[in-house]
């Protein structure tokens, strides 16, 4: 058994359809508009990607963008959105994240595309069956060793979720055959 810890990379853009991803898409473009504004005053640069080429401190666009969503990441209650159990219900519980901007452009808004990193709380790896990890919350390992019931979960695999941090891994001894 292993301690782990799961990634989920949202991607939100012109194209997400959820009320919510919506309400983050159109708060973080404002944020960035204003943000990018006060950077550049003179209007040179248009899109995020010429802002962090040519200004200097623009790296902080994802930081600054990301107080618009604050807000909105705390309606989620420190459950991952998307992720869900064998049972449809939402179920990865989060305590960190981290925003990005991928792309934006002050005023095409089409072009605004941003990502948020939502990183779980720490799991215990039981096994995996086809598609889906069979876990449990939290460090259960010693519960385990002890022979005690553990309620588990099922959290299908799917795209831009990803194993992030592991632990209690046994490394084999490599020998060079040079």
């Amino acid at each position: 058994m292993k301690l782990f810890r799961l990634c989920y990379r949202k991607i939100i853009d012109i194209q997400s359809r959820k009320a919510w991803d919506k309400m983050v898409f159109d708060d973080t473009h404002l944020e960035f508009y204003m943000q990018a504004q006060r950077m550049d005053p003179d209007g040179k640069y248009s899109t995020f990607q010429e802002l962090s080429d040519n200004v200097p401190g623009a790296d902080q666009l994802h930081y600054l963008a990301s107080t618009a969503a604050v807000a909105y990441i705390r309606q989620l209650k420190d459950v991952v959105p998307d992720i869900a159990n064998a049972y449809g219900k939402l179920c990865l519980p989060f305590k960190n994240f981290r925003f990005e901007i991928v792309e934006s452009h002050i005023t095409d808004k089409m072009k605004h595309k941003i990502a948020i990193w939502f990183y779980s709380d720490p799991l215990t790896w039981i096994d995996t069956v086809n598609n889906q990890l069979l876990v449990a919350y939290g460090d259960q390992r010693e519960a385990f060793r002890n022979g005690k019931e553990v309620e588990t979960d099922m959290i299908s695999l799917s795209p831009f979720l990803s194993i992030s941090h592991i632990t209690s891994i046994a490394v084999p001894n490599f020998q060079s055959v040079c």
